[in-house]
């Protein structure tokens, strides 16, 4: 999920505090500065968030583990995220995923990798999950997926990397002192954890789903005494294409829609409400969303995308709305997935129509 503003505009009011009491005694350079943002960050947010994607279509097992084999021919997809990049390439976020329909198997299998970097690799928090989604019919037009994921969970801290405000010398601002700070005992968490999708699709004109990541909770505290856990993530999402070339004479086949969509995230006290559309006409793709966290207001994300055969690229743009704007870059998203060749007398299983990025 988003990451939290709150949490960072707590810390400035604090250290904004200590640089007047300071001023005129303190050089803190911006490295330090970030660096000591990024530990509170990771230990205030106890009950921590998943990584977010704009593009969230196009990281179809991520959204919902029920869209594994979503287009029955095999599929390999992937997508790097750079959020808040003023803040010192706060937030790094890699995704990679391969999926494809298995006709004996009635679904789809996938393999889903998440990479995040946070602080320049100070938190470090990545997940291999395996996907097994069931596809059947409940009308002739009405498709349905049902799907569970099994994943290898771990997060990392680089101690190491961290400058605490006792270790800077108020003369000379330099590194010069050893913390007092305690080091936490265990500096990775490892687990299993299990997430659950289904997804419904009435003949690619209207669809929808929901989705369950952590359903094991598993904990993700770093110190001993703490039993904090990484708190279950509700996804919920819909839309429906509109066919644009109704009336029109087109000379070729080139699709020609709108597709309106919604997308509701929750974890823990959090709560999350993208609202926007996409505009198509092969073989370009535009995109205008508006991402409204329940706390606060948080961006407007543009995007475009090109489909050339059957190789998709997308980018977007996270323009925040929110207090960090001044101050955090927004956020760059750059997608990639390649369909792979599907031979007809070995697909048994039907695609579902869901957007590309």
């Amino acid at each position: 999920m988003q990451k939290r503003p709150s949490l960072l505009r707590d810390f400035f009011s604090k250290f904004e505090v200590f640089l007047a009491v300071n001023r005129k005694t303190v050089i803190v350079n911006r490295r330090t500065f970030f660096t000591v943002i990024f530990f509170l960050v990771c230990l205030w947010t106890a009950n921590a968030q998943d990584p977010e994607f704009s593009q969230f279509y196009a990281n179809p097992l991520y959204l919902n583990p029920a869209l594994t084999g979503a287009t029955a021919c095999p599929r390999l997809a992937g997508t790097y995220r750079n959020q808040w990049p003023g803040l010192g390439n706060s937030y790094n976020t890699y995704s990679f995923s391969y999926d494809q329909g298995v006709g004996f198997l009635h679904g789809g299998l996938g393999l889903l990798v998440i990479a995040d970097r946070a602080g320049g690799g100070s938190l470090n928090t990545t997940t291999i999950g395996l996907s097994y989604a069931y596809k059947f019919n409940i009308t002739e037009r009405l498709n349905a997926s049902l799907a569970i994921r099994g994943s290898y969970y771990q997060r990392r801290i680089v101690w190491e990397n961290f400058i605490f405000e006792d270790q800077i010398d108020p003369r000379s601002g330099e590194v010069v002192r050893p913390t007092s700070e305690p080091q936490p005992g265990n500096s990775t968490i490892k687990a299993v954890d299990f997430s659950a999708g289904m997804f419904l699709d009435y003949d690619g004109l209207v669809y929808g789903g929901f989705a369950v990541d952590h359903l094991t909770q598993p904990r993700n505290g770093f110190y001993i005494d703490n039993d904090s856990r990484l708190q279950m993530k509700y996804t919920a999402h819909a839309g429906s294409v509109i066919n644009l070339k109704q009336g029109y004479a087109y000379d070729d086949d080139r699709e020609f829609s709108i597709s309106p969509n919604i997308l509701y995230q929750q974890q823990g006290s959090f709560h999350q409400l993208n609202l926007g559309a996409y505009l198509t006409f092969d073989p370009l793709v535009c995109g205008l969303w508006f991402r409204h966290n329940f706390e606060n207001p948080d961006a407007v994300i543009i995007l475009v995308g090109v489909h050339y055969k059957n190789l998709r690229v997308g980018y977007s743009y996270d323009l925040n709305v929110s207090n960090l704007f001044s101050v955090s870059g927004g956020a760059h998203e750059v997608s990639a997935s390649w369909q792979l060749p599907c031979y007809e007398r070995k697909r048994k299983i039907r695609a579902i129509k869901c957007p590309r990025f």
